[in-house]
């Protein structure tokens, strides 16, 4: 998956006829580091995925579903994506097969106790989401405005601005992203 996504970045840059300087200007992410995750010598962190992502117009599912085959219409428990981002304590799991066609997809998140994950930006400004929280509790803040979702709340909102996910503890947070794009 890493050397996939790897190869996907690269080809996403070399596309728009970037250099690895031009988009370290575009994403604040060094060229050192763009350049070692292009070679798949470094995983990204979700944060630097999300700017990457934001640099190319994608959601993050629909980055790593670009690494994988034709999606099919069902896709089973042992065949969903399973990304972990082991520095935050974030795992994610495409439970819905994004597809270039469609607006919505489904995702499951996995926060561990203590984990805090900012976002500059959306990846795609207008981006609608909403978060249900299946166990555990959640801060979301969105915009500024910091939000406490429990197990069984839904918070709804667009993102046009920073973001923020962090699980208080002293549970894991389980929750289902759904996503829609504008």
């Amino acid at each position: 998956m890493d050397a996939r996504l790897a190869d996907r970045l690269a080809r996403l840059r070399a596309a728009r006829g970037w250099s690895l300087e031009e988009l370290a200007q575009r994403t604040g992410i060094s060229r050192s580091t763009l350049s070692r995750l292009e070679r798949a010598e470094i995983s990204p962190t979700a944060a630097l995925l999300n700017r990457l992502c934001a640099a190319h117009g994608r959601t993050m599912s629909r980055l790593l579903a670009e690494v994988e085959s034709e999606p099919p219409q069902m896709i089973r428990a042992d065949g969903q994506t399973v990304w972990h981002d082991a520095a935050s304590g974030f795992e994610r799991r495409s439970v819905s097969p994004p597809h270039p066609g469609l607006r919505g997809e489904v995702v499951e998140g996995l926060l561990r106790p203590g984990a805090d994950i900012s976002y500059d930006g959306p990846p795609v400004p207008g981006l609608e989401q909403h978060i249900w929280v299946l166990a555990g509790e959640l801060e979301v803040t969105v915009d500024g405005d910091a939000h406490r979702v429990g197990a069984g709340d839904c918070l709804r909102f667009r993102l046009w601005g920073p973001s923020r996910f962090r699980c208080p503890g002293p549970a894991p947070a389980r929750y289902a992203l759904l996503i829609v794009l504008p």
